[in-house]
């Protein structure tokens, strides 16, 4: 298992047909503690991973918060909102199988974001990124992405994967940054910039 990082450059993505992000958090009182520290602990943190079609510098559709399968032929699909990040492995999880993305998409940015109002990254700890192969039918876990804890804002720009010709790259971005919750042009012009 490897952790990749910004300094690794592109990873290409030849022979790989499915891939999966993985998004997972755990539940934490953030920095209060007490009675509120422990009612915010059992409510649980909401962080959504979504995933961003770009068709050049334009975004044209995404996978995450309501929208499971935007391009309705599973080509992008996601596991759909986990509200609390209660649980063991994945919280959220986002599959391209790369065959059934349309040429127009260039370029899909992976984000995650406390998103909704109320959701905080400081509720939430050890949140990682795991990336899967599942060409062939088999999942296996081939490395991991650990977002930086420096740097405000309520998202992070995890990865994005980009079209080089008929093939795909996987390039990690780990960029902090703020969105206005609530507010999905917000998200889209956050991740434009990645």
């Amino acid at each position: 298992m490897i952790t990749l990082t910004k300094a690794d450059g592109a990873a290409d993505l030849d022979g790989v047909t499915k891939m999966g992000v993985g998004a997972s958090w755990d539940t934490t009182a953030g920095l209060g503690g007490g009675l509120m520290g422990a009612l915010r602990k059992a409510r649980g943190t909401d962080l959504d991973a979504i995933a961003i079609l770009m068709s050049g510098d334009e975004p044209v559709r995404f996978a995450g918060l309501d929208v499971t399968d935007p391009l309705k032929n599973g080509g992008i699909t996601h596991s759909g909102d986990n509200r609390t990040g209660r649980g063991d492995g994945d919280d959220e999880l986002i599959e391209v199988t790369f065959d059934k993305v349309p040429p127009q998409v260039t370029v899909i940015v992976f984000v995650c974001a406390a998103f909704k109002k109320g959701s905080d990254f400081q509720h939430a700890a050890n949140i990682s990124f795991k990336i899967y192969d599942s060409t062939g039918g088999s999942t296996a876990q081939v490395a991991d992405i650990w977002p930086s804890l420096l740097g405000a804002g309520n998202a992070i720009a995890v990865a994005k994967a980009y079209r080089v010709g008929a093939s795909w790259k996987l390039e990690v971005v780990n960029e902090r940054g703020t969105v206005q919750q609530g507010d999905r042009d917000s998200l889209l012009r956050f991740a434009m910039g990645k």
